[in-house]
């Protein structure tokens, strides 16, 4: 199993040791960074550091007690983990009090200090996704097509680049990637911003009503009144073709004169009238594999694709969920007027290995569940929300059993010293451990005493 991402600073005079524990590390994964002195190890430390700092107690100069009190002011959240000897262990348990994530005491085998990491970097994600959260909270009208992923920042800056060019342009992507979004960007960034950009749902479009919706009608003919379609609304502006593979074959034909000509016949008219429109299509297929199956008109699709901008599902850029889902998360608890909920490790875990095969709009509507107050547990395949039917007791237990498991993990499965942690006198602790069928010996190390590596 790879390691957490994240970055260890490793803080230790005694050479022997720290090359040790460094190699030890890096073999199980982790990104390390060695220093033989606490204050070239701060230089390294922000606040937004994204990692963890293992640091030796007692050094020449600043010792272990004394970085972490340095590393506090800069971030109170960053986890520091303390290496002690036999004689500082009741020094290390009232700094475990004080703030410090963790100790070990030499020797210590390896797997003890990775199990330790492991916790403080999940930790430290979940801090700092938290802060986005609360930062898109604050921006709840922010771009809708965030992501850091080199996809996701090729797209923007092709936008960028496309917005002012008078070109038409194909949008290609699954459904709920947000194709509408991005034809958002393109309208608002170019020359035709003043103007409207009118949206056609093409899909929903009944054939019985293709013509006068779209060419308008222009009275007279048949009863009809007169009538602005909506192609010719968006003179000047932007026409948005959303799901144009839903047009049947006749409706393509019809399409095609628009787009060749920029033209339109209302009906009942003895005159075609002039449009001057950018054309922005979307499809969720791929319209050239539609040509080949004869399902598309070939010239309709090749008028259309002069650019095509591709949309990539959640599932290729995991790494934008998170933003994605913080930004969902401030605007529907805006909406809702609730605070958000905090980001936690079910979420998190759900928000990374989910597919999210309805994309963008899945990930809006996960968000806006969890800001209705549902619970905060991921969800099922099937959509709903597993352990909504829990009552407050079984919820306070489960949460209850996992402080305990944690804190035995924390401590070697050190009885006293998690009796100490948790405030809890030795009979409540041990009814406890029989109440949620938890095991103390699991915790303990098999083998105690490989120094280190």
């Amino acid at each position: 199993m790879s390691a957490p991402a994240g970055k260890i600073l490793l803080v230790d005079d005694d050479e022997a040791l720290r090359v040790a524990v460094a190699q030890g590390l890096a073999l199980r994964g982790f990104d390390v960074a060695a220093f033989d002195n606490a204050p070239a190890a701060l230089k390294a430390v922000s606040r937004d550091f994204d990692g963890a700092i293992v640091s030796d107690v007692r050094m020449p100069g600043m010792d272990g007690l004394a970085l972490f009190q340095r590393v506090q002011a800069i971030d109170p959240d960053i986890p520091v983990l303390l290496i002690t000897g036999h004689g500082d262990v009741a020094m290390a348990v009232a700094a475990l009090q004080d703030g410090v994530y963790d100790f070990v005491s030499k020797p210590f085998p390896m797997e003890r200090l990775t199990a330790a990491l492991s916790r403080a970097l999940e930790k430290r994600r979940l801090v700092l996704d938290n802060r986005r959260l609360e930062a898109a909270a604050q921006n709840p009208g922010g771009s809708m097509l965030l992501g850091d992923t080199p996809v996701m920042q090729r797209l923007r800056a092709t936008i960028a680049q496309l917005a002012e060019a008078e070109v038409d342009v194909l949008i290609q992507g699954e459904t709920g990637v947000g194709k509408g979004l991005v034809a958002q960007a393109l309208h608002r960034g170019g020359a035709r911003r003043a103007r409207p950009m009118v949206a056609v749902n093409c899909a929903a479009l009944p054939e019985a009503v293709f013509e006068t919706e779209l060419f308008g009608a222009a009275g007279g003919a048949g009863g009809l009144r007169p009538n602005i379609g909506r192609i010719e609304r968006a003179d000047r502006g932007v026409l948005f073709l959303d799901e144009i593979e839903g047009l049947s074959p006749s409706m393509q034909a019809k399409l095609l004169r628009v787009v060749e000509e920029r033209e339109i016949w209302p009906v009942g008219a003895s005159e075609p009238r002039h449009l001057d429109l950018r054309i922005v299509a979307a499809s969720k297929v791929d319209l050239a594999e539609a040509v080949r199956d004869g399902a598309f008109r070939a010239d309709l699709y090749y008028r259309l694709n002069v650019v095509t901008l591709v949309v990539p599902p959640l599932r290729e850029r995991r790494e934008d969920v998170p933003a994605l889902f913080g930004h969902f998360l401030a605007e529907a608890a805006a909406r809702l007027r609730r605070p958000a909920p905090r980001l936690t490790t079910t979420i998190r875990d759900h928000l990374l290995g989910h597919d999210w095969p309805g994309n963008v709009r899945e990930l809006a509507h996960y968000a806006e569940r969890l800001a209705l107050g549902l619970p905060s547990a991921a969800l099922g395949e099937d959509g709903a929300v597993q352990g909504a039917d829990e009552g407050l007791a079984e919820r306070t237990g489960r949460y209850e059993a996992m402080v305990i498991r944690e804190t035995l993990a924390a401590c070697g499965g050190d009885a006293r010293t998690a009796m100490t942690l948790l405030q809890t006198p030795r009979k409540t602790f041990y009814d406890k451990l029989r109440r949620h069928g938890i095991d103390i010996d699991r915790y303990r190390p098999a083998k105690p005493s490989r120094p280190g590596g």
